[in-house]
């Protein structure tokens, strides 16, 4: 499931995929793999990503259930 949120987030902040990886120290690419989906973080990068954009785990990264 794509993470727009994160997305949304970083760019709101005008920050690149490269310097939000370099703020929370991983790749571009694991970034990268998190808004589209395609890599699940651990809890602690979460946590950097949430701190790093002045955001809480559940505005970027809870999962609302479907009805």
């Amino acid at each position: 499931m794509k993470n727009l949120r994160l997305k949304a987030a970083r760019a709101a902040m005008d920050l690149s995929q490269q310097a939000l990886a370099e703020a929370v120290g991983v790749s571009r690419q694991t970034i990268n793999g998190i808004e589209k989906g395609d890599y699940n973080p651990s809890i602690n990068l979460c946590i950097s990503i949430c701190k790093t954009l002045g955001k809480t785990l559940d505005e970027l990264f809870w999962i609302e259930e479907e009805e």
